[in-house]
């Protein structure tokens, strides 16, 4: 007993020790951002730029957090070998005011430790450096580390995040659609099909996974119409696919869709709305919440395109609506001459598309009202006589052309069971024609291709530029 009571005094006594004061630990975001001086804090991150002076040493660091890097004041003795541009360092030390113009706060080391050296002759970004595209555009496991695509991903973050909370303050669920499926949405054939890897099947047949032919999705549109029969608004926001055999600046075979549907609306001018406000509140804020990287774009990637002043004046005006057989007839009036010569009836090309937001005062542009064979299944008939239409439309904006399409769905049993007949789906459709005999209401909706929207807020000409890993030239990345 009187062991067991020693050794309880014994942790008491440790207890009551004073405890050595961990390092608060900061991001550089934070450590820039703050208002007052702090001390036995931590940062980590890695080199950006070291410069050795007689009494003093300076480092940048950053950790992904911002575009700008942390000072680091040091004594020169502090530096070793491995301290080069791009190592991978963890910084102890006080948060001290800047005597400097450019920042706040500084922080005055009093110990630095390599986690992990960087060869800097072998290091293919080099410091103080400005690379273009195209050459970081060969290091896609690197090229995170370039300024231009650590902005470029933080804006495609806080993007997303606005995206979702966009949705969420208007009463959406969101719904995870399948990667896999068996339907083809957009009726374009643009699929990938998806077998398995065993190549001792003895049959194609056999190989089907699913025992039907399966595909990578090229739009979620149809699962959310099948929830828009339980939720009067959903969305879904996840990658598609396109097997579109095109090496453009404007196409990609992976690419991220934002996709709604509203359940209990006749008019198109609903689904318009929902677009041009969704457009507006997420460009606002990234614009708010990412200043710096937007400006960094707009400055050194797409200089001289006014990006900037194209933005601000389509988040003050309304967006321009025409209809098709409007937009045909500007076309056919002009002077310009095109590759495709504009004809009521075919498909508006790109270089029609940017041509009409040109003619109506490079702002975004509504275009309504397309021909009925021009569009696929599901868009509903307006019943319109000679020039048969349907309530579709395609959003344009400068420099980009298409960005969002929708259209008001067809509810009407008879009108998508004669559809689907004349076009034999009818039983390749059967549970879609489900959804119009139970319980079926008027609604539409629409999808915005989230990379074209990033193209065009951020004026990048190469649509391979937004996204966080090219398809080149590794095929570990592939």
């Amino acid at each position: 007993m009187l062991r067991a009571r020693g050794g309880w005094q014994a942790l008491r006594c440790c207890a009551s020790l004073p405890r050595a004061r961990r390092a608060a630990r900061l991001r550089v975001r934070e450590a820039l951002e703050a208002r007052e001086p702090a001390g036995e804090v931590k940062v980590q991150g890695w080199v950006r730029s070291v410069r050795s002076q007689k009494e003093v040493l300076f480092l940048h660091i950053n950790d992904g957090s911002s575009l700008e890097s942390l000072q680091v004041v040091a004594d020169p003795s502090l530096e070793n070998r491995d301290l080069t541009f791009g190592s991978a360092v963890e910084v102890q030390g006080e948060l001290v005011k800047s005597p400097h113009k450019m920042q706040d706060m500084e922080l005055k080391a009093e110990t630095i430790r390599v986690v992990g050296p960087c060869d800097t002759w072998l290091f293919p970004l080099k410091m103080k450096e400005r690379h273009p595209l195209e050459y970081v555009r060969q290091f896609p496991h690197l090229r995170c580390r370039n300024n231009t695509l650590s902005s470029l991903l933080r804006i495609r973050s806080e993007a997303t995040a606005g995206i979702h909370a966009f949705f969420q303050d208007n009463g959406y669920v969101h719904i995870h659609t399948p990667i896999i499926t068996s339907n083809d949405c957009e009726g374009a054939g643009e699929l990938f099909q998806i077998e398995t890897s065993n190549e001792g099947r003895e049959s194609t047949e056999k190989s089907h996974f699913f025992n039907v032919p399966a595909f990578l999705t090229v739009s979620g549109q149809l699962h959310l119409e099948v929830m828009a029969g339980a939720f009067t608004r959903v969305f879904t926001f996840g990658p598609t696919f396109r097997a579109e055999n095109s090496q453009s600046r404007r196409h990609l075979a992976e690419f991220y869709m934002v996709e709604a549907e509203l359940s209990f609306t006749e008019s198109l001018q609903d689904i318009m709305q929902v677009m041009e406000d969704l457009f507006k509140t997420v460009t606002t804020t990234v614009l708010s919440k990412c200043p710096r990287d937007v400006e960094l774009f707009h400055k050194y990637i797409a200089p001289g395109q006014k990006t900037k002043d194209r933005l601000e004046q389509m988040l003050k005006n309304k967006f321009v609506t025409i209809s098709y057989s409007e937009a045909v007839e500007i076309l056919k009036q002009t002077s310009q001459t095109f590759t495709f010569k504009p004809e009521w009836g075919c498909n508006l090309q790109m270089e029609h598309e940017k041509y009409l937001v040109k003619h109506c005062g490079e702002v975004p542009v509504f275009v309504i009202n397309y021909p009925y064979d021009l569009k696929p299944f599901y868009m509903r008939d307006n019943e319109d006589g000679p020039q048969h239409t349907v309530a579709a439309v395609d959003l344009l904006v400068p420099g980009i052309g298409e960005l969002c399409g929708g259209s008001l769905r067809e509810e009407r049993l008879p009108f998508l069971e004669s559809r689907l007949q004349r076009l034999g789906l009818t039983d390749a459709y059967q549970w879609y024609l489900d959804l119009r005999k139970f319980g079926s209401v008027p609604h539409g909706g629409f999808g915005m291709g989230f990379e074209r929207y990033l193209q065009y807020i951020l004026g990048v000409g190469n649509i391979k530029d937004v996204i966080p890993f090219p398809r080149f030239p590794h095929s570990c990345l592939l």
